[in-house]
């Protein structure tokens, strides 16, 4: 295991420098640079967040083009991904831009959406949700999740938390730009700061939504 001494200024450069000649080429002539210098040090990075959340695992570098019009080989970033016992997605992310960390669910399973638009829908439970999400866009977190453009079949459109309901995910994410901290330790106490201060509005989902029991294949049928 290497220890984690931060991102080289080589690993932002890289994806800059992949962003403007994204091609096979280029990457096959620079792959020792995204070994050492991207993927490397983000494994570092993931070894010593998994003394706190498991095992993370890194996404591949290719992009799925068979329904994309754009047929650009290669992803600009590098992250990975693991979960919390009770299912929430933990993020990290490294780009030209910078550093992202987030937990929290991208999509619900049919079973879990039905439960969280009762949760939220409920006074106690649903206030509570607002409070917390309001909390930590305060903070600077940005709040990600599919949905739709008007309220769910069966609930009011001028439902004082329509804005919740219409989500079918709930993510709390913190983008972190360029600074100098990212080539230094220094980024590892970033990401577990961002962390901890995501987490609860992905507890209150695994406390009043819970995991999902329908298999992945099935979750859009």
């Amino acid at each position: 295991m290497t220890v984690f001494e931060g991102f080289p200024a080589e690993s932002l450069d890289f994806f800059e420098r992949l962003a403007a000649d994204n091609t096979k080429v280029f990457w096959t002539a620079n792959r020792p640079t995204y070994e050492e210098k991207v993927r490397a040090p983000m494994a570092a990075l993931l070894d010593e967040l998994a003394k706190s959340y498991g095992a993370f695992t890194i996404f591949r570098a290719n992009r799925d083009v068979r329904f994309s019009k754009d047929k650009s080989p290669y992803k600009t970033n590098i992250a990975a991904s693991t979960e919390t016992e009770g299912g929430a997605s933990i993020y990290i992310g490294l780009s030209a831009e910078g550093l992202y960390a987030g937990t929290g669910y991208y999509y619900f399973a049919k079973d879990q959406l039905e439960r969280y638009r009762r949760a939220v829908a409920n006074d106690g439970t649903g206030a509570a949700l607002q409070k917390l999400v309001e909390a930590a866009r305060k903070k600077g977190y940005e709040v990600h999740g599919e949905h739709l453009k008007v309220a769910p079949r069966g609930y009011p459109k001028d439902h004082e938390r329509v804005a919740l309901l219409r989500h079918g995910g709930l993510y709390v994410g913190r983008p972190f730009p360029i600074e100098p901290w990212l080539q230094s330790k220094a980024a590892l106490t970033k990401v577990k700061a961002a962390l901890k201060a995501a987490a609860p509005v992905a507890e209150w989902i695994d406390d009043h939504v819970g995991p999902t029991t329908i298999l992945p294949e099935d979750w859009r049928r």
